[in-house]
């Protein structure tokens, strides 16, 4: 389920973006930015639409995930289905 970042707090939705690059196995790459550098660039893909958040509803958990990733194109495709022709 998608989660409109409009919906939340500005502090909820920092720290939402502060667990997720925290994360065990979370891969940068050879990137070594600092937890506000990542952040910074988290919450410009958020804002840009690059990435959704979206509510795992059988992990109970929040996952922000990247435009090339399947579940934003099968979330892009609901949207579709459901605007008004």
């Amino acid at each position: 389920m998608r989660i409109p970042i409009e919906s939340l707090a500005a502090e909820t939705l920092k720290r939402v973006v502060e667990e997720f690059v925290t994360r065990e196995g979370t891969d940068y790459g050879l990137s070594t930015s600092d937890l506000q550098t990542k952040v910074e660039q988290v919450l410009r893909q958020l804002k840009k639409g690059e990435a959704l958040l979206c509510f795992d509803t059988e992990s109970e958990s929040c996952q922000i995930v990247p435009k090339s990733h399947p579940s934003f194109r099968e979330l892009a495709k609901q949207r579709e289905d459901l605007s008004p022709s």
